[in-house]
């Protein structure tokens, strides 16, 4: 039975995603258009909204030092990913990390290796201050991005963000769920 439901999850998914393709026809869709951007990734590369126009794309908020929610998150990034390539999908996925002071690209791709992330098509984003991934996170995102001053934690949302190939929001899902 749980395998089933499982399916018919992916099923749904898939849907969605294939809609963000090209399509208006997502119920409720959100249509929040991303901020102009330009980020260092994990490989020390310039990337930006101009490079992800065209494209359908996944994003979160992690960071490399979370004792929380990042773990299970990047594992179901992971498992998206994956499942993704099987079915012939060109998905990309950006992660940006909510602990830049922290997160060099170094750690970043410490980080995606030990979680068996493809880079290929997946960026883990830095290199801005911690106000900017603060600010960017609420106007684009609607997402709540803050760090404690006397914590190395960071409390952030949990969600993943489907962005269609014109840089808009189209939904978001509950990045804890199992895939």
């Amino acid at each position: 039975m749980r395998k089933y439901i499982r399916m018919w999850m992916w099923g749904v998914l898939l849907l969605v995603i294939l809609a963000g393709c090209g399509a208006q026809e997502i119920e409720n869709r959100l249509d929040w258009e991303i901020a102009d951007f330009n980020y260092i990734n994990q490989d020390g590369q310039q990337i930006g909204l101009s490079d992800l126009k065209g494209k359908v794309w996944l994003a979160d908020f992690i960071f490399t030092s979370c004792e929380t929610a990042c773990p299970p998150m990047t594992i179901h990034m992971s498992q998206l990913q994956k499942k993704f390539k099987e079915e012939g999908l060109d998905v990309t996925i950006v992660s940006f990390s909510v602990d830049p002071e922290v997160d060099t690209p170094e750690k970043l791709k410490a980080f995606a290796q030990e979680y068996g992330a493809d880079l290929t098509n997946w960026y883990f984003l830095t290199g801005y201050t911690q106000e900017e991934i603060e600010s960017f996170a609420q106007e684009s995102f609607k997402a709540t991005v803050f760090k404690p001053e006397d914590s190395d934690q960071v409390v952030h949302v949990t969600s993943f963000y489907l962005v269609d190939k014109e840089g808009k929001i189209v939904t978001y899902y509950q990045g804890l769920q199992d895939t």
